[in-house]
């Protein structure tokens, strides 16, 4: 070959080379930064398990006499402002329990890049309908009155609840379709069947549940979803119902990466959804519709 031809071919592939690259970063999603909701280093199975994630957290008591419709709570969030604003989602506890008895989830989730309110609901007693009002008044609240609303996308949230919590959860997925993530945990409620749901929805039992069994609550539940939603069900292997109560790696590290892929669209969190987790010491059963598609 000739050094005239051999530079011009150089020449030529050097200005496809640069064109590649150019259309290559001016394409949607060519890069993981081009997601705006990214929040958080790449993440890996030791920092989904861990006890604590990346970000510092600070928190702050709401009195229930300064609000309306829930019984008032604890936020807790990201003491860095630095990446921008963050996703929120509001927990609410079961029958007869307070906020206390979810409470481990919320520096648990701060610390992974979420602004994160546990509730009390007005009455112990409250049941599902109620409970799912109530994380809905407490999510209005959050991000339009409180201390930690700047902090906030009001175009990214979440519900969580135990037992008759997790019952209100579906509840107000079902009330408010705009919700990105739902994860009722050990969920009760009269209501089997919530064809309805639009909310990317993770339904956390219980192999040992003598309060909600599996076969008459989670289960349900999971299979009257519609087809097309992404969804997932994950049965605790020597669980009981008040398993959520305590702080819990299995539930942590699912509700973590199922709370990213879907309220911050983060698609590095798939590969711990998808393929799905196989059984074993900690899982009984995991079942779900896998690629996720929103």
């Amino acid at each position: 070959m000739s050094k005239k031809r051999s530079r011009t071919l150089t020449l030529g592939l050097a200005t496809a080379a640069a064109t590649a690259g150019l259309v290559t970063a001016l394409m949607p999603g060519a890069q993981a930064a081009d997601n705006p909701y990214e929040r958080g280093p790449e993440p890996t199975v030791a920092s989904i398990e861990a006890s604590r994630g990346s970000y510092a957290t600070s928190q702050t008591t709401v009195s229930s006499l300064s609000v309306r419709g829930f019984g008032g709570g604890t936020i807790y969030y990201p003491t860095s402002t630095s990446d921008g604003t963050f996703g929120a989602v509001v927990i609410a506890p079961g029958f007869t329990a307070y906020q206390s008895s979810i409470a481990w989830l919320g520096p648990r989730l701060a610390s992974q890049g979420f602004v994160v309110f546990t509730i009390d609901t007005n009455t112990t007693a409250d049941q599902p309908a109620s409970r799912g009002d109530q994380l809905l008044a407490a999510l209005d609240y959050l991000t339009g009155e409180s201390s930690a609303a700047s902090r906030i996308d009001s175009s990214r949230l979440g519900v969580m609840g135990h037992s008759m919590g997790g019952g209100g959860t579906l509840e107000a997925a079902k009330d408010r379709p705009s919700l990105k993530a739902a994860i009722p945990l050990t969920g009760w409620n009269t209501d089997k069947t919530w064809p309805e749901l639009e909310t990317p929805t993770l339904v956390v039992g219980a192999d040992g549940d003598t309060v909600a069994p599996v076969a008459t609550h989670s289960e349900p539940f999971y299979e009257s979803l519609p087809g097309s939603l992404d969804k997932a069900y994950l049965e605790l292997r020597g669980a009981t119902h008040f398993t959520p109560n305590t702080s819990n790696t299995t539930i942590a590290k699912y509700s973590i990466s199922w709370l990213k892929r879907f309220i911050d669209e983060d698609t590095r969190y798939e590969q711990f959804l998808c393929p799905l987790p196989a059984a074993g010491t900690t899982i009984a059963e995991y079942r779900g519709n896998c690629p996720h598609t929103s």
